[in-house]
């Protein structure tokens, strides 16, 4: 058997020569240039080579193949086409060109927003019909379902409320909602990859509606596995307690920079870490606005609150370390070291003697709690085996 002069190994981030040695799998699909130069930069790359038979076999495939991923996730390409909102509905600045403009001037002025009556009025009516929506969506999870499908549901549900959803092209992302998965901490793009049984996801819901912006968005587990599985719950639980705990002391007054500690010091006695590069933010008849809200200790954040302000306190919560890789796809936020991550978000009103939650979950509303195993009972998570087989030597001349 020869090769090819100029051909390379087909491992992840190999540059060696490629050998004799042919993945077994791709030899029975008819998938041809699948040489590898060792048998244990085959095995090295299995988690990632195994997705060329998925494009084979479904038409779909990993855009970013070489991508050093931090743990199992994948993307799960092709997106579906974009989804157009009817032209009736009122739509931000970014919708057209995804530039949002009226945020970079209010930005430079850094200036929090009281909120007259009316205002108050119509945060209370588009923070509503969020969490319809959200409520609708969080009914469709279950193992089998794409998250492309949960982004079909949410964008219809969202131009039926006559709004217009938040997301889409804002800063031309790609999709009516964000569906952050596993190790995925926000920012998802919605794609063709099924939930299956053990995964949570976090649904991100953001809606324009009347001039004003809602944001919120909640964990849920998918199918009895997550619920199983204790350091799965503690992470999940974990960053609902956080916001819980953070919503307790908003009140006029409050520094911007204290639900950080309130937040740090419960992960921490859970044993999680706090995601430091994303926060909370001010929001009405802008998407995102002052003040920020961090939400680890001893941060820098300005500004008091006050009777009128709007704002988001919404935790990133993960298992392992709070640091964070972005993908190619320059939107999704993973944990650094490929374990679990969780997040609630909230939308809160500062009122006179301490603040109203917008987004509240509805007596009905799907999720919710699950007892928290104790602290023995959960265990960081082992390294999964490989599943590789044995790549085989072809003496064809098929490369």
């Amino acid at each position: 058997m020869t090769t090819a002069p100029d051909a390379k190994c087909k491992g992840v981030e190999c540059t060696n020569p490629a050998g004799t040695l042919q993945c077994p799998t791709c030899l029975k699909l008819g998938i041809k240039n699948s040489f590898f130069c060792s048998q244990d930069c085959f095995k090295r790359s299995w988690s990632d080579h195994k997705q060329v038979h998925k494009t084979a076999t479904t038409g779909t495939y990993d855009p970013f193949p070489n991508f050093p991923y931090t743990g199992d996730l994948r993307p799960l390409y092709p997106l579906s086409p974009y989804r157009s909102v009817p032209a009736h509905i009122k739509a931000p600045d970014y919708a057209k060109d995804g530039i949002p403009r009226s945020e970079a001037i209010f930005s430079r002025a850094n200036k929090i927003q009281i909120l007259d009556k009316k205002g108050i009025d119509a945060m209370k009516v588009v923070c509503r019909l969020g969490r319809e929506i959200l409520d609708i969506a969080a009914a469709a999870v279950r193992p089998g379902i794409t998250t492309d499908e949960i982004d079909e549901i949410v964008h219809k549900a969202t131009i039926e409320r006559n709004a217009y959803p938040s997301p889409l092209n804002y800063n031309n992302f790609p999709k009516s909602v964000c569906t952050s998965v596993n190790e995925s901490i926000c920012h998802g793009i919605p794609d063709q990859r099924p939930l299956v049984d053990g995964d949570i996801i976090n649904i991100d819901i953001s809606l324009y509606h009347n001039g004003y912006h809602g944001d919120l968005n909640e964990t849920y587990y998918v199918g009895d596995a997550a619920k199983a599985d204790p350091d799965t719950v503690r992470v999940v639980e974990t960053s609902r307690e956080c916001l819980e705990k953070a919503i307790e002391i908003v009140k006029p007054g409050m520094l911007f920079r204290e639900p950080g500690n309130i937040i740090e010091k419960h992960a921490k006695s859970r044993g999680c870490s706090v995601v430091k590069t994303y926060c909370g933010h001010g929001i009405n008849t802008l998407f995102h606005c002052a003040p920020n809200v961090p939400h680890y200790a001893k941060n820098k954040a300005v500004g008091v609150a006050k009777p009128g302000m709007c704002f988001t306190i919404e935790p990133m919560i993960n298992l392992g370390t709070w640091r964070d890789k972005t993908w190619p796809d320059n939107w999704t936020s993973t944990t650094a070291d490929g374990m679990k991550s969780a997040q609630f978000e909230h939308c809160l009103l500062v009122t006179e003697d301490g603040c109203e939650v917008l987004t509240a979950r509805l007596p009905d509303s799907p999720g919710g709690p699950i007892p928290m195993p104790e602290i023995g009972e959960a265990s960081s998570s082992a390294a999964a085996a490989t599943d590789a087989p044995a790549a085989e030597t072809n003496g064809t001349d098929e490369h």
